[in-house]
């Protein structure tokens, strides 16, 4: 199942937080000295224009939303950390102490002082999005934890809530069994986007399974001593819990306190975080306070790597990027990597590809972008076109785990039916990367990384476009042309659209077929759908533009103006939807881009060095109504 939540939307702390954080002197104190704080870095990485005379070549600001939460300050710790082993690159930060007015100050003080780059972590996103678009005017931007409005940034890094939910109840899942047991959830703040998305991933992950019983939910700010505060007097009123989950590590140590104090053993307790140094996550692992932790980086390592990336306009670089949690035992505890580096190979990196076939103008730009950027990267790619059948994918997988490649990677014809091959991968000891699109398993260790488009969102703008043409009122009878059944492009572009259109009861579906992500098809269903005497429709929404475009044709050759009397919007964003959004024929189309060439060698290079690849990684992408069309066509590569 998917979360109609959006896991970077986060919202401001509460105005009593920030006064606490207003009137702590150590506060306030570094709020004022962070401006003349520069961390200077030793070793090398970025590289870049001409050092200056003290050996900076780069100078990055850092805005923090506060310095108080732990995570936070590990997140500041993570970044200077990583800064010192960059030759030539110096960082600032200043402290906004939970104030979106002082976060606003404090980010035109970092331009004035003409940094190359900003990292923001924003108090509110809302309140932020005017400061923040402005300054992607000037420098590129990376958000952390935490996002803006609109696409005003150069790049987002953060946890992805949900799937942490969703991991966490699969363990407690099999950690109490098939007999159940009874659960008391602790949350961050209430009605926090962070704490509603893992709480939905947590309980979706116990659903069907009724002898697990959440018993008691409630929230604790984040913080130890009021976790243990509430958990103290529930178990005054009710003393019967055989696991205590809290969204993060510290609530998790509180409520321990709180049991411990009330001479309660046998509770088990989880957290998520999973820092290192005394009390953190790791630490109460390895004491066995913690039953489980799940770790999840802050961010701030990343942001510093793909910092330098930036400045030196390296390719490769997403818009959006969802960082991994893993799970922490005592008999798992785990290192910053997920792996070893695999150095000394003596040769070119193997990378296996199993390409769905060659069904749309998008996929052929997929492949032509996939077979370059291996080129450049020097990395011996081994390309198999599986003609659009699970079956040949399936092998090509096979074939590829005999030749035992360094890496396999695949678009998914379907969801569903890879465990097994996936499993023979990871018994052979072969990364799997996802391209494109992604699975349906009860096992996401199954595959490293997925890289691509977000394909709920894309359908939400699509519907969001087509609302602000229409009108919120407005009679819309839409047609809707499906992708593949059963591709997770065609479930998600989907659901996003009716997920918008579900909050305009006028808004209406009058026909849903299934055009296969083909031109062909495309065609043949809407004149299937108009011989039979459909006319009772003013707009089309097809899942890409081949079906579109095929649509399109079907209407002309009955004597219907496609453009005028139908509005038709599509996704992809391929030339011969701008050529058709021109000739007044489309009226707009939401990009996908295909261009994952660059992403993908970028992650193969990552794992081969031992870096611990991101959850999710999702490309840059734009939205174009007919009105750009001309403007926009010469520029596209696709």
């Amino acid at each position: 199942m998917r979360t109609l939540l959006d896991p970077t939307r986060r919202r401001a702390a509460p105005r009593a937080r920030a006064a606490r954080a207003a009137r702590s002197p150590a506060v306030s104190l570094l709020g004022l000295l962070a401006p003349l704080l520069l961390i200077l870095a030793l070793a090398s990485s970025c590289s870049g224009p001409k050092e200056e005379p003290d050996g900076v070549k780069w100078l990055i600001g850092v805005s923090h939303a506060n310095l108080t939460e732990p995570w936070r300050i590990t997140m500041n710790r993570d970044i200077l950390s990583e800064a010192a082993t960059k030759k030539g690159l110096r960082v600032v930060f200043t402290d906004a102490a939970d104030s979106a007015s002082k976060q606003i100050d404090d980010i035109a003080h970092l331009l004035k002082l003409g940094v190359n780059l900003l990292i923001v972590s924003p108090v509110d996103g809302d309140a932020l999005t005017q400061a923040v678009t402005a300054a992607y005017q000037k420098v590129p931007v990376i958000l952390l934890d935490r996002t803006v409005e609109g696409y005003g940034y150069t790049l987002y890094i953060g946890p992805d809530n949900y799937f942490i939910g969703r991991s966490v109840g699969a363990y407690v899942r099999e950690l109490l069994g098939p007999r159940g047991g009874r659960v008391v959830e602790i949350q961050g703040r209430a009605g926090s986007p962070p704490a509603i998305e893992r709480s939905t991933g947590f309980r979706e992950a116990l659903a069907g399974r009724p002898l697990i019983r959440i018993v008691d939910s409630f929230g604790a700010d984040w913080l130890r001593d009021t976790a243990q505060d509430k958990f103290a007097s529930r178990l005054k009123r009710d003393g019967r819990v055989d696991v205590v989950v809290a969204q993060n590590d510290t609530m998790a140590l509180g409520a321990w306190k709180a049991a411990r104090a009330a001479g309660r053993a046998g509770i088990r307790f989880i957290g998520i975080d999973g820092f290192s140094g005394e009390n953190g996550g790791i630490n109460l692992v390895e004491r066995g306070v913690l039953t489980a932790t799940f770790a999840s980086s802050t961010g701030g390592k990343q942001a510093v790597d793909y910092a330098c990336d930036i400045l030196d306009k390296a390719s490769g670089i997403p818009k959006k990027i969802f960082l991994s949690c893993r799970r922490v035992t005592a008999g798992s505890l785990v290192n910053a990597a997920s792996h070893p580096p695999i150095a000394g190979l003596g040769r070119r990196v193997v990378l296996g590809y199993a390409q769905t076939g060659d069904e749309s103008a998008w996929r052929t730009a997929n492949t032509v972008s996939i077979k370059a950027a291996a080129k450049r990267a020097d990395i011996d790619l081994r390309f198999i076109d599986c003609q659009l059948k699970q079956a040949n994918q399936i092998a090509a997988i096979r074939s590829f785990i005999a030749q035992r490649v360094d890496v396999i990677a695949f678009s998914p014809l379907v969801e569903t039916g890879w465990d097994e091959v996936l499993r023979e991968a990871r018994a052979a000891r072969i990364p799997v990367i996802l391209s494109d699109r992604s699975i349906r398993s009860s096992d996401e260790s199954l595959y490293e990384t997925f890289l691509g488009a977000d394909f709920i969102e894309e359908g939400r703008r699509a519907a969001r476009w087509l609302v602000s043409r229409l009108g919120d009122h407005a009679a819309a009878r839409i047609v809707e042309l499906r992708g593949t059944e059963g591709a997770d492009p065609a479930i998600g572009r989907k659901q996003g659209f009716e997920e918008i259109i579900a909050d305009h009861p006028s808004y209406r579906i009058v026909a849903s077929v299934d055009g296969d992500f083909q031109f062909s098809v495309g065609k043949r269903v809407m004149s299937e759908l108009l011989d039979r005497g459909l006319r009772d429709f003013n707009v089309i929404y097809a899942h890409n533009d081949d079906m579109a475009l095929g649509a399109i044709e079907a209407m002309k050759e009955r004597g219907m103006n496609p453009g005028k009397d139908v509005t038709i919007v599509s996704i992809d964003g391929v030339r011969a939807a701008f050529q058709a959004m021109r000739a007044g024929k489309l009226s707009c189309t939401v990009e996908c881009n295909p261009l994952l060439g660059p992403l993908l060698m970028k992650a193969v290079a990552d794992y081969m060095s031992g870096k611990e690849l991101p959850r999710r990684i999702i490309t840059a992408e734009g939205i174009f109504p007919a009105e750009t069309a001309a403007a926009v066509l010469p520029e596209r590569k696709y």
